[in-house]
């Protein structure tokens, strides 16, 4: 009976460390098996900071991953950022430069499609057999394996 107990207790701990494709909180990690695509979406946190010092507490609302693929076993970091602007500056001179506006606001979202036989072994195009996905940030991100 108190093997029974102690697997039990394993296994919910195992469960509360792990989730399956869902909302991954900071530290935890899902698993995506042979999906032929996998969609990583920042949980829609506010950005909110001290504008007297220019910091947040919330990382501007961003998201970070380290993505682990058995393909080939590489891991892959990944950095979505909502609130981050990387506008270039040459938009407000008045076209002086001649150079066309380029940049924008950060991505929420991000789908990783499955590339047959993609035969570079650092990059995310193999998302074949089992894919780990770990929250490394501070704010809560949604993984989507289809």
């Amino acid at each position: 009976m108190k093997k029974i107990f102690a697997l039990t207790i394993a296994f919910i701990a195992g469960i509360a460390l792990t989730a399956n494709a869902g909302s991954i909180t900071p530290g935890q990690m899902t698993k995506c098996t042979d999906a032929k695509s996998i969609t990583l979406e920042t949980a829609g946190v506010p950005n909110k900071g001290d504008l007297k010092f220019g910091y947040t507490s919330n990382d501007r609302g961003g998201a970070n991953v380290v993505i682990w693929k058995s393909s080939n076993f590489t891991t892959v970091p990944i950095s979505l950022g909502p609130n981050d602007n990387n506008d270039s500056v040459n938009g407000s001179d008045g076209g002086r430069t001649g150079l066309p506006r380029r940049g924008g606001m950060g991505k929420h979202k991000v789908t990783l499609t499955s590339q047959k036989a993609f035969s570079r072994g650092d990059s995310i195009g193999d998302i074949s057999g089992l894919v780990k996905i770990t929250n490394t940030g501070t704010n809560a991100v949604t993984v989507t394996c289809n």
